[in-house]
Formats: C-alpha cells, sequence, structure tokens
C-alpha cells in the first residue's frame, strides 16, 4: 500500500522500502487545532489572546476555562516536569475539594477566607466548601496518622484543581475561578529541619521552572492569609502581571512590592513654630495632605498622615469576635502599604473605619487625625493598636492633623508628643530609591507569581492539635511549610515571554509539539512522501511532531505554525528533489537547509535541553 493513496491514516513510510507500519503519527487534518484570526474583544494580555487565537482553550464561562487539545498536551507536559522534579523530594498525594466547614473552622481559616472561597450545603444541610488550599487537609492525615519524631520529616505534595471564588476574572488564565496547582507541605519536628526543606522546595522550584525555560526571579514575599514566618516568591517579569516587585540592577536584591523595602533620602525638618510645643493652626475645609501643605506652605515630607482602621479579632475570654482599632501613621507623601499592614496586626482581618467609629475614637471628623489626644481606652472599642512607621523616626516638627475639626497641629515631634512603642516599615516602596543592600536605584516593574514558598511555622499544625512524641518521649508540635506552583501560570508567563505580532513559541520541553512538518503541497506525491519520511525520523529519534498534511496554501499552513506554539517547523517544498528541507527557528525565524536522510542529527544539534 502507498501512503500517497491515503492522507488520513496515520502511516510511517520507508521510501527505501514497500513495508509501510500503522503509527502514533499525528496528523493536523485529524486533530481538533480551532485557530482564530481575531482575538477576543475582552482579551487584554497576549498570553489571553494567543490561548484562544491558537485553539489551545475557550472559555464557558467568566474564570472558567476548557483545554482543547494543544492545550492539555502542554499542560500535561509542565505537569509531569513538576511531578518528575517533586517526587526527587516528596511523596504524590491526592485530596478531595470538597471539605467540610468544620475542617477549616479548626485552624480559623473558615471565616478569614471570606468571600474568596466557594460554599455550598449539601442534601443534609451541613456546610461545604471548594478547597483553595490543602494546609488543613494534609494536617489532618498528619494530626491522625504520625505519632513520632522518627516518622519526620515528612513531604507531601499533591498537582490538583483549586477553586477561587475570584470577584473580578480577568487576563486568560492569569485571574480564574478554577485552576490547577502543584501543592505541597512539610512536616519537621523543628525549624532548622524547616529550613531543610524549605530549601529542598527551593531547590525543586529552580529545577523545574528552568527546565520551563522561564526567565524568573526569586523575590522575597508576603506571606498573606496562608500566615507563617518567611516566604519567597518565583515571579515572571511581564506587563501582564498584576504584582510589582522593586529589584536592584546592582546587587540583585528583589522583593514583592508587598515586601520590599528601600533607603529613604533624609528630608529637611521644619523650623520650630512660637514655643516649639504643639501648635494649633486654623485650616477651615482642608482635609487632604495636598490642601494643608500648600495652605501652610509646606511640603507633604514634613506632614504625617493619619490611617485609620478596624481589625477583628476574637476576645480571648468570650472567644467572641470584636472590633479593635487600629492607627497607623505614615509620612504625607508615603503610601501605606496594606500588606505590611496585615503582618503588623498578625494577619488580622481589617477594614477603613466608619465615620461614626472615627467619630467615636478621635472625637473628631476624618480629615483632621493625628497622633495627639486620642483618649485611650475611653471608647466602647478599646484601646488602639498605634504603628508608627520608620520613615518617622528622628523626624521633627510635623504637620498633623488635631483631632479636631478645621485644625491642623504643627511642631509634631514623635516619641515627644506621643509614645511610639515599635517603629515599624508600613510604606510601599517606589521606583528610584535606594537599595536597602546596596543603595543603587531601584527598579519596579510588573510581573506573574508562578511559584511561593512559605514557612508556616505551627499555625495549622498547633491549631488543629498536630503533635508527635520526641526523642525523650515528651510531646511537640511539628512545625510546617507550604509550597505552592500554579501550572496554568507556567503556561501563560512562556507565553508572555515568547511572542510576535504572528503569535507566540513556547519553549521545545512543554510545546504541545517541538516541531510541526509543513509540506508546501501535500497532494505533490515527492512532497508528501519527503514530509512523511522526515516526520518518521524524527518521531523515531524521539521527538514530538505534527505533521499540517492539509489541503491548505502554504501561507495560510505557515501562519498557523508561526500562531499555535511549536518552536521548530521543517519546510518541506521544492528542495525535495535535492534531498533537502528549511528548518525554521520560530524564536528567531532563523532559516537553515537540513538534509531530509540526517534530519534527526540536525535537531539533535538544534535543541535537546538536558533534563
Amino acid at each position: 500500500m502507498d501512503p500517497s493513496q491515503d492522507a488520513g491514516t496515520p502511516f510511517l513510510y520507508n521510501k527505501n522500502s514497500s513495508e509501510v507500519k500503522v503509527a502514533s503519527m499525528h496528523r493536523w487534518s485529524q486533530l481538533f487545532i480551532p485557530t482564530l484570526r481575531e482575538a477576543p474583544a475582552d482579551a487584554e494580555v497576549a498570553s489571553h489572546k494567543y490561548l484562544v487565537r491558537a485553539g489551545y482553550v475557550r472559555q464557558l464561562a467568566a474564570g472558567l476555562y476548557s483545554f482543547l487539545f494543544l492545550g492539555q498536551r502542554a499542560k500535561l507536559k509542565i505537569t509531569q516536569i513538576v511531578r518528575e522534579e517533586m517526587d526527587k523530594i516528596g511523596q504524590e498525594f491526592y485530596l478531595p475539594a470538597l471539605n467540610p466547614r468544620e475542617l477549616w473552622e479548626s485552624s480559623g481559616r473558615w471565616t478569614a477566607m471570606g468571600e474568596n472561597m466557594f460554599r455550598l450545603k449539601d442534601r443534609g444541610g451541613r456546610d461545604l466548601c471548594l478547597g483553595m488550599t490543602h494546609e488543613e487537609g494534609m494536617t489532618e492525615i498528619a494530626r491522625k496518622e504520625l505519632r513520632s519524631y522518627k516518622e519526620l520529616p515528612q513531604i507531601w505534595y499533591q498537582i490538583q484543581e483549586k477553586f477561587r471564588d475570584e470577584p473580578r476574572p480577568k487576563s486568560g488564565l492569569l485571574r480564574v475561578r478554577q485552576f490547577t496547582m502543584k501543592d505541597s507541605y512539610s512536616f519537621d519536628l523543628d525549624a532548622a529541619g524547616l529550613d531543610v526543606s524549605y530549601r529542598k522546595h527551593d531547590n525543586a522550584y529552580r529545577r523545574i521552572f528552568d527546565r520551563c525555560g522561564l526567565k524568573y526571579v526569586v523575590v522575597e514575599a508576603h506571606s498573606g492569609a496562608m500566615g507563617g514566618s518567611q516566604s519567597h516568591e518565583f515571579m515572571v517579569m511581564t506587563d501582564a502581571g498584576e504584582d510589582f516587585v522593586a529589584s536592584c540592577p546592582k546587587c540583585g536584591y528583589a522583593a514583592n512590592l508587598e515586601k520590599a523595602t528601600s533607603r529613604v533620602e533624609p528630608v529637611e525638618d521644619l523650623a520650630p513654630t512660637g514655643t516649639g510645643k504643639p501648635e494649633l493652626v486654623h485650616t477651615p475645609g482642608l482635609k487632604t495632605v495636598e490642601e494643608v501643605a500648600k495652605y501652610l506652605g509646606v511640603s507633604p515630607q514634613q506632614k504625617m498622615k493619619t490611617m485609620a482602621y478596624m481589625a477583628v479579632e476574637e476576645d480571648g475570654k468570650t472567644g467572641e469576635s470584636r472590633n479593635r482599632p487600629v492607627i497607623a501613621f505614615v509620612r504625607g507623601d508615603h503610601q501605606l502599604n496594606e500588606a505590611k499592614l496585615s503582618s503588623a496586626v498578625e494577619g488580622r482581618v481589617f477594614r477603613p473605619m466608619h465615620p461614626e467609629e472615627i467619630q467615636e475614637i478621635f472625637g473628631s471628623p476624618a480629615g483632621f487625625l493625628g497622633p495627639i489626644s486620642i483618649p485611650p481606652g475611653k471608647n466602647k472599642y478599646g484601646p488602639p493598636i498605634v504603628l508608627v512607621d520608620t520613615a518617622l523616626q528622628g523626624r521633627t516638627n510635623l504637620v498633623s492633623g488635631a483631632n479636631k475639626e478645621d485644625y491642623h497641629l504643627r511642631n509634631i515631634t514623635p516619641g515627644r508628643d506621643f509614645p511610639v512603642e515599635q517603629w515599624i516599615d508600613l510604606r510601599t516602596v517606589r521606583e528610584g530609591e535606594g537599595c536597602p543592600n546596596c543603595g543603587a536605584p531601584l527598579v519596579v516593574g510588573k510581573a506573574v507569581e508562578i511559584g511561593h514558598i512559605f514557612k508556616l511555622g505551627y499555625k495549622y499544625s498547633q491549631a488543629m492539635g498536630l503533635r508527635v512524641l520526641d526523642k525523650d518521649g515528651k510531646e511537640v508540635t511539628p512545625i510546617m511549610g507550604s509550597y505552592g506552583i500554579g501550572v496554568e501560570r507556567i503556561l501563560t508567563a512562556a507565553i508572555e515571554q515568547n511572542h510576535d505580532e504572528e503569535g507566540f513559541w513556547l519553549p521545545p520541553q512543554i510545546a504541545p509539539f517541538e516541531i510541526v512538518v509543513t509540506p508546501t503541497n501535500f497532494a505533490d506525491a515527492n512532497i508528501k512522501h519527503a514530509a512523511i519520511d522526515v516526520t518518521q525520523k524524527l518521531e523515531a529519534a524521539g521527538y514530538d511532531v505534527l505533521l499540517d498534511d492539509r489541503d491548505e496554501r502554504p501561507g495560510v499552513k505557515f501562519k498557523d505554525a508561526d500562531l499555535v506554539g511549536m518552536p521548530f517547523r521543517v519546510t518541506v517544498g521544492r528542495k525535495v528533489s535535492e534531498g533537502k528541507v528549511e528548518v525554521v527557528e520560530r524564536s528567531t525565524r532563523k532559516i537553515e537547509d537540513a538534509t531530509i536522510s540526517s534530519i534527526e542529527t540536525h535537531f539533535g544539534k538544534a535543541f535537546r535541553p538536558a533534563s
């Protein structure tokens, strides 16, 4: 049988033999690859546009995507890389996505997760949720099964669907309601053991992202609702990102803006007025920093800004929730960082004070708030938590609100005119400020988070009663770590790093196919035979190959090949009479001739990154 008689059956054809073998050859004509010439109207970032146009995904509803053939192949390749590297340090589990309310209440996160958690009831009226992460589930297994220090350390991981009731799904796969996560958890006897588990994950993550062909940075990060003492994010710098990273080109310092610090240039203080003590100034109707600074002829840098919040905490005696005032002071031209504030209030949920609460606590409407004459504990909410930013340390003669309508104060010196129990970093770093390590100007850019590692400490093991016996027979609480990777985010980050106006290209390790073989005229017997021969040789050498056997014009095939992410194209055309084909490297558009008889040798030199 001559394979030229049937373009629809996957054959391997040897031109020097009459033998034809049925093989697993992938033919474009037999596959579902619904490419589009136009991007969806709501697509804002490159990865969203090209994932849809290349037929990788289709949207089912807001924040919900179906993965089609090419998208699923790429996703499975990423998953396999993740699994291979995680198997070197841990054991794979698989836990239910559907969790009972009681499990999340045992850690205190049933309430803390708020509206981000999908909640439902079963037919018996019992509360359930869809898991956003699995600290509770893994700790529950450890609590019931681990008994002795001899069973530690443990590293357990899973690759599983997670759910988040994202209020504003957008940017394709970057902000969704259902996503695939590799989440892992470590259990160690002590902090030294946790350090080892943390380093193991750090190294495994670097190997994973290296193998996936990503350019990434590792940054200090805020632990957020996860809790814990330390965390790092693995970030890909791209304008499609919604995180901001401050980095130093000189020494390599990098941190998420939620965690970043900087050196603040000294600011000239105002000279004291009058006696030098706090002095009332009439500022009728002037509430904003800019309005008051202009009216008094000072700089916003010489003002102090008062930020008023309410934090939710549990009463230690009754167990009931109550509101606790939180008052933060920052320099007038600085922005308060709410992630840093969250850390300062030990992860309590907080919100801006309501007008009636402000009046109750400060005795003044908003716009005139300051640190002097706040009645300590003389309101129904109790004494406030007072936080003062480090940039105010050493400052004198500042201007602040007077806690009196239409008035401000001059000559305010922190520590002299109001007590400061602790100086704390509360401000958001700005581009151009000095690196905290070397002083060079910091650069701030957008980034996408692809992985995050946390030192959880004892938050979950303590709350859920996880205990083991140490070598002396004494009950101790194991210390934990938590580590996540967003599988789809690896794919989107790769596209964001590797695209142009015609489409995108993926690193060979995660591309759905490494090579697309494109005959210019599949109806021509010589070209067809050569295309099948090339495909056969490359598949036999271990490459993932897609044969574009469609009855389409060459231009259509070339455009589709450019669009769908394949790193290499083999063009089979007129040069087959010379025993040659053209190899196009998608990322550089570099074109080289290669001989059909040794095509696999050509690709052996072109790529095959070490895994």
